[in-house]
């Protein structure tokens, strides 16, 4: 009998919860324009990573689960390689809060290709 793992005990999930946090930093020092302009979209395609993987997590079937873990993964891609981006060559974001978040999205992102892997060969065929 498999025991079943809470996702807020999964590694790839707590990593999103960082990469979050981390997000919430970088959004907070971002004045009221730049937050309009920029931030809104990199706050919220960053929480989007934790989200989907929850959300992923919940459904049945593994299809489903891995349909969402595909969106946690894009939205993993829009926060760090669009809008992270943007916000450090404007010259918003300083090379160390960039470098960190970028770091620790590098991370996430194998963690997430594995897990999705691993989703994967659960399906039944």
């Amino acid at each position: 009998m498999s025991e079943y793992i809470n996702v807020v005990d999964l590694n790839v999930y707590q990593l999103s919860r960082r990469l979050s946090s981390l997000g919430w930093d970088i959004y907070q020092s971002l004045s009221w324009e730049h937050k309009k302009i920029m931030g809104d979209q990199f706050i919220r395609s960053t929480d989007s990573v934790g989200a989907n993987l929850v959300e992923g997590y919940h459904r049945y079937h593994y299809k489903d689960k891995v349909k969402f873990y595909y969106y946690s993964r894009a939205s993993l891609a829009e926060c760090q390689t669009h809008w992270l981006n943007l916000l450090f060559e404007r010259e918003v974001v300083s090379e160390e809060k960039h470098r960190e978040f970028e770091q620790l999205g590098k991370v996430l992102e194998v963690k997430l290709n594995n897990f999705i892997a691993v989703t994967k060969k659960q399906l039944v065929p």
